[in-house]
């Protein structure tokens, strides 16, 4: 910065405090001082040394490099004598010490302004714990914090001026100032100290010009540890997944499913091949042949199943609620959203997510979804950032999407990411050589939480059962079963409890009808059997859609119609 070489012609009434302020400024240089009523009495000594001080006004006007010269006394005999004798290019400022008072205290703000910033930089840059060192563009070490001294030993006195590339030469510092580009995740050893530390460093440049650099570092003993502390933080994770798992039961292998039918068999086998690959899968079947399990035995016996199974229903989920469910949410995008909230997509980061009933997933969704299963990237709702997943999917449905689709009811797109692998479950009237070994194995179950002690099914009962299509499929069959222990009040079920639940499907309920009447009033009074039978709660509504064969979504839909 040039400093104006000025001269001042004060007296001793404006003069003290006139000087005091002048020589705070940084612009100005004084070189000396005239005082024509010859009162210098006020000036120290040490203000004598910082200026050329004189009572005569010739004196001051003949110094060498004088630029302005502040005229403060207001005398007009002074004013003339300058005019009349300064050198030509020599500048006279008529000044009055208000004016000039005013100008230095703007200057004395700013500088103590500046001051406070200053302070408040250094105030924060020691209490960081990582370690910091600053050096000019000369290499001259010119701050280092106190995390530094904790770090490496060094006192600050014994670093600060000293030059950086005599105390340490190859560390990430000097070799930031050298290259003059930032260098990170530097590993070496402090100059002047047994530390070992992995440094970040940066050059500092000032309107294109470089001004020094800095280096932040730690221990390498600190990051190990903070690793140590992570990898803990991991195995505690884990931990819970496996305690997750555990209570919900969802360790299901594909040897615990329940059939020796060559056309269960043969859909067995070919889930196990599709467990190894990660590719989208989709199981389709009828309303209670068992999907869910499948999906549940897929995940367990893929690479991703050290982690739990993210499961969505969508039959369940009104269309309204299912993006801020599958997609999660950005605090404050929508109200009542307090706090980010996380969607079943980034759950299953690293894992499988499980789209059950995918027939009923919004339609303005399912493009959507086969846009994320193509590209593997998504965005939380009111989210700007790409969120990159890594997450197999697994759907089912109870009805035919290529029909679906193909009748524009379901998303083509949709159905191309997920149709890459598909596993068609049979129903249980496909395979009625299974019904004695499912039955058995929901007696036992059913024993335990009903607390019977139910050994078998009479001959004339099993007959029947093999002989019923079940067009609830295994559901109905649970749901029979269970009724029927409830009836038994022996170790044996009998024919007469179970047959109000396996009779020829619809015979009693179609002699109602003795003339032809229309579908949708057919349609109606189905529904209104079926609530009749199982319920109107949601547990009693799900069985009623299983035994309909539609999902429960279209069960309230076609209620709404009533």
């Amino acid at each position: 910065m040039l400093l104006i070489k000025t001269a001042l012609v004060i007296n001793k009434n404006c003069g003290i405090e006139l000087f005091r302020l002048l020589k705070e400024c940084s612009e100005v240089d004084i070189v000396g001082i005239a005082c024509p009523d010859g009162e210098i009495d006020w000036l120290t000594e040490q203000d004598r040394k910082h200026a050329f001080v004189t009572v005569k006004l010739d004196e001051v006007m003949g110094l060498p490099e004088l630029e302005t010269v502040v005229e403060a006394t207001g005398d007009p005999r002074v004013k003339e004598s300058l005019k009349e004798n300064l050198l030509p290019g020599i500048r006279i400022e008529e000044l009055s010490s208000r004016s000039i008072l005013s100008a230095v205290i703007n200057s004395r703000e700013q500088l103590l302004e500046t001051r406070l910033v200053k302070g408040e930089l250094q105030t924060i840059l020691n209490a960081v714990q990582d370690a910091i060192e600053v050096v000019d563009a000369r290499g001259i070490i010119k701050y280092v914090n106190p995390a530094f001294t904790r770090v490496t030993g060094i006192p600050e006195e014994e670093r600060v001026n000293c030059n950086i590339f005599e105390v340490s030469p190859h560390g990430a510092l000097a070799q930031s100032l050298i290259q003059q580009k930032p260098v990170t995740g530097y590993r070496t050893y402090v100059g002047g100290s047994d530390a070992d530390v992995i440094s970040n460093a940066s050059p500092i440049f000032v309107d294109g010009e470089l001004m020094g650099a800095v280096v932040v570092f730690q221990p390498v003993s600190d990051i190990l540890k903070l690793m140590d502390e992570l990898k803990h933080s991991n195995t505690i994770i884990d931990n819970l997944y496996d305690q997750i798992d555990q209570l919900s039961g969802s360790r299901l292998s594909f040897d615990a499913l329940t059939g020796q039918s060559k056309v269960f068999q043969a859909t067995v086998e070919n889930a196990r091949r599709t467990a190894r690959s990660e590719s989208a899968v989709l199981i389709s079947g009828e309303s209670g042949t068992g999907k869910s399990l499948f999906a549940q035995a897929i995940h367990n016996n893929s690479p991703r199943k050290k982690r739990p199974l993210i499961i969505i229903d969508c039959s369940a989920v009104p269309d309204s609620l299912q993006e801020i469910e599958l997609f999660g949410c950005e605090k404050g995008a929508m109200p009542g959203i307090l706090r980010t909230r996380l969607g079943k997509i980034e759950l299953a980061q690293g894992s499988t997510l499980f789209i059950k009933e995918v027939n009923s997933l919004n339609p303005d969704l399912q493009d959507q979804v086969a846009s994320i299963l193509e590209n593997q990237v998504f965005y939380r709702i009111g989210g700007e950032q790409p969120l990159a997943i890594d997450v197999q999917v697994v759907a089912s449905a109870s009805e035919d999407l290529i029909s679906a689709s193909l009748q524009g009811r379901f998303s083509e797109y949709l159905f191309r990411q997920l149709s890459r692998l598909t596993i068609n479950l049979p129903p249980l009237r496909k395979r009625p050589e299974d019904i004695p070994l499912l039955a058995e194995e929901l007696i036992n179950r059913l024993n335990r939480k009903l607390g019977k002690k139910i050994r078998e099914i009479s001959p004339r009962a099993m007959q029947e059962m093999v002989e019923y299509e079940w067009p609830g499929n295994i559901s109905e069959l649970k749901s029979a079963i269970e009724r029927a222990m409830v009836l038994a009040d022996g170790p044996v079920i009998e024919y007469h409890q179970l047959s109000p639940y396996i009779g020829r499907p619809g015979a009693r309920e179609l002699q109602a009808f003795d003339e032809i009447i229309p579908l949708d009033k057919m349609e109606q009074k189905m529904l209104k059997l079926a609530l009749t039978r199982y319920g109107e709660t949601l547990e009693g509504k799900k069985k009623a859609a299983q035994a309909l064969n539609i999902s429960l979504a279209t069960l309230y839909n076609k209620l709404k119609k009533i």
